[in-house]
């Protein structure tokens, strides 16, 4: 069993895939390849769920979008080595662990609000 634990434990990402939560809006570059080349493909959506599985090798995020009106999800394994990033777009103010309500949703009712950052804005000078 320590083998096991082993491997997992070496095949696990070395650097943080990004700082996302449920309900972001995220560009997932993902590593794919066509014959002999390689190049990075862009798939942008909302995060409806994150799921950490059995152990942190198997921890997976699923991202939603809508393309020519037909919804389209794919599962992200977190720990691949295709997955090159998560990059941020959007923060999402959301109250729930999973978004799958946005399934039965079309058209505007798809977006998640944005979550606004209080930040510290200085007075406007007169």
């Amino acid at each position: 069993m320590d083998l096991l634990a082993h491997v997992a434990q070496s095949s696990l990402r070395k650097e943080a895939l990004g700082a996302f939560a449920v309900g972001d809006t995220v560009n997932v570059h993902t590593r794919i390849k066509e014959g002999d080349k390689e190049r990075v493909q862009v798939f942008n959506g909302t995060v409806i769920a994150k799921s950490r599985g059995q152990g942190p090798i198997n921890a997976t995020f699923t991202v939603r979008r809508v393309v020519a009106g037909e919804g389209v999800e794919r599962i992200f394994p977190s720990h691949s080595p295709k997955v090159v990033q998560v990059e941020v777009v959007r923060k999402g103010a959301v109250r729930r662990a999973k978004l799958y309500y946005l399934r039965d949703r079309v058209g505007k009712a798809t977006k998640v609000k944005e979550l606004m950052v209080n930040e510290a804005v200085a007075p406007a000078a007169k």
